[in-house]
């Protein structure tokens, strides 16, 4: 058909191994055909691990800044300050079921069509949010805290697409990188809040509009992000990667049912490593602030200690992510947990503000260590027919157990004390460090590799 090929010399940037096909007579119709190679695919994971990082580090600071003010909006617009927490246990809610939606969507239509329209759904709900502020309904605030919650379960899920474009030996280090953009965010979204009211009061607005509007503007430009430069797909990048790497697949076959799943021991340690995580993070965290505020504590002394929190919860993530590469995901969930029980020991011994910052940090750091570790476990497990739908019930797991435990730790502190708070704490980390210490045991080499282990 064609009357000769040559090779062409391919610009910086561009694809190696491409060939230049020319017909005859019609140079202007040259097709370019590439073999993607090693070096290819790197490139290609690098820029898709950044602007998911860059993502992470807009929407992280676009919660936090409408976060910080959510309970103040809940208690002026319910009326009732025993309301207001309630915004924050309706997001919490809406990102456990969105997580499912958003798994299932990115799994049919890519990962970056996806994870940009459950941020547009953000944009929307944080628009409501701003009418229901402006026109004092409360139930339209909750409808819009329900649609930001889609777009918090696509940030969440943002880490999985990072690990699926990289070989099972670096996904820890992939994970960790786009974690670590909570850190940027956590700096970002404070210095947002007074500005952004200030702002909103020179306009003649509620001052408590300003924190919604900007966090509206910021999840607006973070769907642009992904929409623009996350490209090509992360999916496609996994299976191809998948197709030319099959021994990094645990599984070949037919694509098995998230129950199914969920049932086998590694994605059980897994899930079970984030979750109970979590669960453990959200009791003592959520009423840290009050039981500080009974024991007469500045909000500026109740800020240190929230500080010291968030610092522990991402500033280790890239040590996370190298240890799980390098030691194994078993041994990383091991060392979280144990930072855990420790943390809730720690924790209700003292009320002063020294050692909260001290316990409350060791309970960041276990945190990222259960969360990085057990995302690549979890990683580690799927097809890449798997992975979309099984991450979203992961994340649907975690959302649902967050807001169980933040709504309980509320009545158990009412009716106990925050010392049983961390008991109760203590004894939840001891779970997945069993269940990780009995499937090492199972599996001996997992103290050693990082590849899939059932």
């Amino acid at each position: 058909m064609y009357a000769s090929a040559t090779t062409a010399q391919i610009r910086p940037g561009k694809f190696e191994n491409c060939v230049v096909i020319r017909p005859p007579f019609l140079y202007r119709n040259r097709v370019k055909v590439c073999k993607k190679t090693a070096k290819d695919y790197s490139r290609i994971a690098r820029r898709i691990t950044a602007t998911l990082f860059a993502t992470q580090s807009l929407v992280s600071a676009a919660f936090i800044t409408s976060g910080t003010v959510s309970v103040i909006v809940g208690a002026q617009l319910s009326g009732n300050p025993a309301w207001a927490g309630v915004p924050s246990s309706v997001l919490q809610l809406g990102t456990a079921f969105a997580a499912l939606v958003v798994g299932a969507t990115t799994d049919r239509i890519g990962r970056r069509w996806g994870l940009a329209l459950g941020l547009a759904v953000g944009v929307l709900g944080t628009g409501l949010a701003v009418g229901a502020i402006a026109a004092g309904a409360f139930l339209l605030f909750l409808g819009g805290s329900v649609l930001l919650g889609v777009a918090s379960a696509a940030m969440r899920l943002g880490r999985f697409a990072a690990a699926e474009v990289h070989p099972p030996e670096s996904r820890g280090r992939a994970i960790s990188r786009v974690v670590i953009g909570g850190a940027v965010g956590s700096v970002l979204g404070p210095l947002m809040i007074g500005p952004s009211g200030r702002w909103a009061q020179q306009a003649g607005m509620n001052e408590l509009i300003g924190p919604y509007l900007a966090t509206l503007v910021i999840l607006a430009l973070a769907s642009l992000v992904i929409f623009f430069w996350l490209r090509p797909d992360p999916r496609d990048v996994g299976r191809k990667i998948a197709e030319h790497h099959p021994e990094t697949v645990v599984r070949q076959g037919p694509t098995r049912p998230v129950f199914q799943i969920l049932r086998t021991p590694a994605v059980f340690v897994a899930v079970s490593a984030m979750m109970f995580g979590q669960v453990v993070m959200a009791m003592l965290t959520g009423i840290a602030s009050l039981h500080m505020v009974n024991h007469q504590h500045t909000l500026t002394n109740i800020s240190v200690v929230i500080s010291a929190h968030t610092f522990g919860m991402f500033a280790f993530s890239m040590i996370a992510g190298r240890l799980t590469d390098r030691w194994g995901r078993g041994p990383v969930i091991l060392s979280g947990a144990a930072m855990l029980v420790l943390a809730c020991a720690l924790a209700p011994l003292s009320p002063g503000v020294l050692p909260l910052s001290i316990a409350l940090f060791l309970l960041g750091v276990g945190w990222n260590f259960c969360y990085v570790g057990g995302s690549a476990l979890l990683s580690d497990q799927l097809s890449p027919q798997e992975r979309a739908k099984t991450q979203g019930a992961n994340d649907f797991l975690i959302g649902l157990a967050t807001a169980t435990a933040s709504f309980g730790s509320g009545l158990m502190f009412a009716s106990t004390s925050y010392m049983v708070i961390g008991i109760t704490g203590a004894v939840a980390s001891l779970v997945p460090m069993g269940l990780t210490g009995w499937w090492m045991a199972r599996n001996p080499t997992t103290l050693r590799t990082s590849r899939p282990i059932p």
